[in-house]
């Protein structure tokens, strides 16, 4: 699948999974939420019940930002199945990519329109686009 297919695929998932690399060198994979700007990807620690604002993966990116992020369709009928990948490297999104996400995040999930992420917001720099589909 050509870069420019697999980041169209990735922008309109409702959802992905984030892959980032523990300090003990495991790996963490988590579903999150995220909009596209172009090559860069932007999520934010969301208001869902959480034990701590500092997660894992807040933790990881800080020691090794590489990260991985994966959406995918699934479904019986195997003709339909895709995935696509963002591979590249996590940051605090600056005050004006933090502006750009709230704008961004708030289109895209209603929630968010109504109650804003209060956490940090992160970017990731997207260095590889790759993919893959049944057609």
């Amino acid at each position: 699948m050509e870069s420019a297919r697999a980041r169209q695929l990735f922008t309109a998932a409702d959802h992905a999974y984030l892959a980032s690399v523990r300090p003990d060198g495991g790996p963490h994979v988590v579903p999150f939420t995220f909009v596209v700007a172009g090559d860069i990807i932007y999520w934010a620690v969301d208001n869902k019940p959480k034990s701590s604002q500092r997660l894992q993966r807040l933790i990881n990116t800080d020691k090794d930002p590489r990260v991985s992020a994966l959406a995918d369709e699934y479904s019986s009928d195997w003709s339909t199945l895709w995935w696509a990948r963002a591979d590249g490297t996590a940051a605090p999104a600056d005050a004006a990519g933090s502006a750009t996400a709230f704008d961004l995040l708030a289109r895209k999930y209603r929630q968010y329109d109504n109650e804003p992420p209060l956490g940090p917001v992160m970017s990731i720099t997207v260095e590889r686009w790759s993919g893959w589909s049944a057609d």
